[in-house]
């Protein structure tokens, strides 16, 4: 249920007014080489409408092996997805080590990207405290930099801007470059970004950001395909281990059909559900929301007038921004704190049975989602939820 409603955000127009561009550096940037695009970085923004607004916003890296960029697939139409999801997203056009910018350029240019991502929050409606990054490939790399290389700004700076944070409060990792270990890593992107540092195993190991990964690491969603020959799926699966081994919230996608820089991929009915999934990460990890109060919720389940031997709750809010949450029935009763209960106002409650609770049924789960007196399958149950503690009663009758 939630997957197929989540995934109803993705058909979205790909006509868009002209993006508005923005200079990370207003007066030039550092270290330029010259007066081009390709010398001085900016952002383009994306702006979703004004009421689907929810304040979260990303910055997004395209990939391109730091020696292009793959504005399109891993840019723009990335950006019109979070647009349908409410959150404001910037395309970074990052300098690249082709135009003669190596480390550490790149991880300058995401860094400022965010910080002036927050220095504006005021005027482009965003919450400082929900400012994601995502990257493709190399950019993967670069958003994976981000989010293990940061500090909290430079209080005594003279500009605004250098006194913001440069941490990133989630990252989306898309078959990334995650690692420069040379036995699994992307060695195009690595000579272009290090150039003839390539070889330098300091450098190699600062820029492996699975050995970077601490506590204080952002939330990260991550996904890859197993056929990626470019950039092997271990990148991925290591970056995994090291956020889960230093308990940072952190998913993990990987299909096993692929190739490399497939991008949001929404014409292939298995590969096209990785955005879904990520929407719905979002949405549970409370990065699409502003606020969201959590209640306490018990009760008794009964079928037929007999307890429910097994069966699950979901509550589905009926504020998309807000988190899915599921109840365990065992022996006929279900209890959530409120640490973990479903959030304040309407909800749609869907009802898992087993098959054993169920007289009659020829599969193997039964699926009820009615009323006593609204008998039949498919029809949604809904409570609202207050403040505080709630019992939610559900005295459910399967008909066939």
């Amino acid at each position: 249920m939630r997957l197929l409603s989540l995934l109803a955000v993705l058909p979205f127009a790909f006509a868009s007014a002209a993006p508005e561009r923005l200079p990370l550096w207003p007066e030039g940037a550092p270290g330029a080489k010259g007066q081009s695009d390709n010398d001085q970085p900016r952002l383009e923004i994306y702006r979703p409408a004004k009421d689907r607004a929810n304040g979260a916003a990303i910055v997004i890296c395209p990939g391109g092996g730091y020696g292009g960029l793959a504005a399109d697939h891993e840019g723009t139409q990335p950006a019109l997805f979070f647009n349908n999801l409410g959150v404001t997203a910037y395309v970074l056009f990052y300098r690249l080590g082709t135009q003669g910018y190596h480390h550490p350029v790149q991880l300058g240019d995401a860094q400022r990207a965010l910080r002036l991502v927050r220095s504006r929050a005021a005027p482009d409606g965003i919450d400082v405290r929900r400012l994601g990054i995502m990257g493709f490939s190399a950019g993967g790399h670069l958003a994976a930099t981000a989010g293990t290389h940061f500090d909290s700004g430079n209080a005594s700076a003279t500009d605004a801007i250098e006194r913001q944070s440069s941490r990133p409060d989630w990252m989306v990792l898309c078959y990334p470059v995650a690692s420069f270990d040379p036995s699994i890593t992307h060695k195009g992107s690595v000579k272009n970004l290090l150039a003839d540092k390539a070889d330098d195993p300091a450098l190699l190991k600062l820029l492996s950001n699975e050995l970077q990964v601490t506590p204080q690491s952002p939330p990260g969603f991550l996904f890859h395909t197993t056929e990626d020959k470019a950039v092997p799926v271990e990148n991925s699966l290591r970056m995994y281990e090291a956020l889960k081994k230093n308990g940072v919230a952190c998913e993990l996608h990987v299909y096993q059909n692929g190739v490399h820089g497939v991008g949001l991929m929404t014409g292939d009915p298995v590969l096209g559900t990785w955005p879904g999934h990520l929407a719905a990460w979002l949405r549970d990890n409370g990065f699409l929301a502003a606020k969201i109060e959590r209640a306490a919720v018990e009760g008794n389940v009964t079928i037929n007038g007999k307890p429910a031997s097994w069966a699950t709750l979901c509550f589905t809010p009926d504020d998309p921004n807000l988190p899915v949450v599921t109840a365990r029935v065992r022996n006929g009763k279900f209890s959530l704190p409120a640490g973990t209960g479903p959030s304040t106002g309407g909800a749609k409650i869907t009802a898992t049975l087993s098959a054993l609770d169920v007289p009659g049924s020829k599969s193997a789960t039964g699926f009820l989602t009615t009323t006593e007196k609204a008998r039949g399958k498919g029809e949604a149950l809904t409570a609202v939820v207050a403040s505080g503690k709630n019992t939610v009663n559900l005295d459910l009758t399967w008909g066939e």
